[in-house]
């Protein structure tokens, strides 16, 4: 009699507890958006005027009447209603559900617009502060419309003021003379065969170059973001050598200690390097074309994946055989498939070794790396340009310690936005395994990172660092900057000019 009553009791505390779940999960789906509480933000409707860029974008958070945030998907309803040169404003727009329950909106003008306003609506009603209502004219991205100097466009739109990367890169380089510089250059970097570079110059807002190497298809990539730039604010004089291969130039001793280093912008450095670097070309493209021809951008990556709870509680790892680590990786995976999921998508630096570390497996879309819950990243021939992508991600970043570095690592922080491992592997297996018994704790380093690549990494992000940087070493050429014979003048698309610029810098017959 006592072990029935028990076990009927025990059935209805367990109707209780499930009945007090649902009722919660019921809850939590039922909260209604509260407009007023709800925060609409970005340059996309805080300072679109002053921030031309290729897709402008802002960001939603739902809120509900208690201000908590909301983490389902909301619909949201967007409109601009402006003014062009054909009657409507015409644009395209596209909202992203990220997996936190906020969203990214963004819009790209097919021509600049005037009296416009932005309204925000979620189940008809207007969210905070929307109507927006714009006071400049929100030009397209292609209009050469430059607004004053690159100090004043800094500051309209809110970069930073300073970057230690750039301060780091620019100490050796105190007082440039390319007049005893550049011919000196050109010969140390004279190899056609394994070196291609271009000699820049920057003067009354037009680009000039010469490049040297068989190799020079990559110079589209420092055209586009130079020109770009060009038609939003006034570049400052200077002549610049810019390297577009993989790997870092100006290597620390041997020569430079009697000579200095030479000034060469590169896309990736290195430990052993004095090379002033950028934003990768990848990153650089991804901004430039975002919600154009690229399909992977730092927006788009934000996309809402699995749950969490639906991840496969694995690493993954996919990509090509550009270093040896990359092979070991695989066979790491091999060892401990419960653990990692590896493979290798091409062969070319190790063809004679596929047999044992094939079969190619074919390419995915990355937005299927974050099925995983744990993402590998490993050094290819230089660093791994993917890396901001997987740390904008739903998952967690792996990443291999490694003295190549991009344009923002220095202020990356172990174990606050990655998890590190060794640079031979040695100890990845049991960094997994941590992260699969400290699950909280790997949320948190997701979401710090997360937090840095929206504080850091975002389309304005890559045009103010450009901007920064370019500002900053201009400062330090002493040498009059001349157009060099041989140069080319690289051109601003012809629609640059089609464009009703209430102010510009230089006129058209000056360019």
């Amino acid at each position: 009699m006592n072990i029935r009553f028990g076990a009927h009791m025990l059935c209805v505390a367990l109707l209780v507890i499930l009945h007090a779940c649902c009722l919660a999960s019921c809850a939590s789906a039922d909260r209604e958006v509260d407009a007023k509480n709800s925060r609409v933000w970005g340059p996309g409707v805080e300072i679109p005027d002053r921030a031309t860029l290729p897709a402008r974008y802002f960001f939603i958070e739902p809120r509900d009447g208690e201000n908590l945030k909301i983490n389902e998907s909301q619909k949201y309803d967007v409109h601009i209603i402006g003014q062009s040169r054909f009657g409507s404003c015409r644009y395209r727009l596209n909202q992203i559900d990220r997996h936190d329950g906020s969203s990214i909106v963004r819009y790209r003008l097919a021509e600049s617009c005037s009296d416009v306003t932005i309204h925000v609506r979620h189940n008809g009603v207007h969210l905070s502060g929307s109507p927006f209502a714009i006071a400049g004219t929100l030009y397209s991205e292609q209009c050469y419309c430059p607004q004053g100097s690159v100090e004043e466009w800094l500051e309209t739109v809110g970069c930073p003021a300073g970057d230690p990367q750039i301060d780091m890169d620019l100490i050796p380089f105190r007082a440039i003379n390319f007049s005893s510089l550049r011919t000196r250059m050109i010969a140390q970097y004279d190899k056609p065969g394994s070196i291609s570079h271009c000699n820049y110059v920057l003067l009354r807002n037009q680009v000039h170059r010469r490049c040297y190497g068989q190799h020079t298809g990559f110079s589209k990539f420092m055209d586009t973001i130079l020109l770009s730039l060009a038609r939003k604010f006034t570049l400052p004089d200077m002549e610049m050598f810019v390297n577009l291969g993989d790997w870092p130039l100006v290597k620390k001793g041997g020569p430079s200690r009697t000579t200095g280093p030479y000034p060469i912008f590169s896309w990736c450095g290195s430990d052993d390097t004095f090379d002033i670097v950028m934003p990768t070309y990848d990153i650089t493209e991804s901004t430039l074309e975002n919600m154009g021809r690229v399909m992977l951008d730092m927006l788009s990556v934000q996309r809402r994946g699995l749950p969490w709870a639906e991840k496969h509680p694995r690493a993954f790892w996919r990509g090509r055989d550009a270093r040896r680590e990359r092979l070991e990786l695989v066979a790491l995976a091999r060892r401990h498939p419960e653990l990692l999921n590896a493979s290798l998508t091409n062969f070319f630096f190790f063809r004679d070794e596929e047999s044992e570390f094939g079969p190619r497996v074919a390419h995915i879309s990355m937005h299927e790396f974050f099925d995983y819950r744990y993402q590998v990243n490993v050094d290819g021939t230089v660093a791994a340009y993917r890396l901001p992508y997987l740390l904008a991600g739903s998952s967690v970043v792996m990443k291999q310690d490694s003295f190549y570095y991009e344009h923002f690592y220095r202020k990356l922080v172990p174990m606050r936005h990655y998890i590190p491992f060794e640079a031979d592997l040695s100890n990845l297996v049991q960094q997994i395994e941590w992260a699969r018994e400290n699950d909280e704790r790997v949320r948190e380093i997701r979401d710090s990172a997360n937090a840095f690549i929206n504080a850091n990494l975002l389309p304005l992000d890559i045009y103010c660092y450009h901007a920064l940087l370019f500002k900053e070493y201009a400062k330090y050429i002493v040498s009059p900057i001349q157009v060099q014979p041989g140069m080319e003048k690289v051109e601003q698309p012809e629609e640059a000019f089609h464009c009703p610029c209430e102010r510009t810098t230089l006129p058209r017959d000056e360019l």
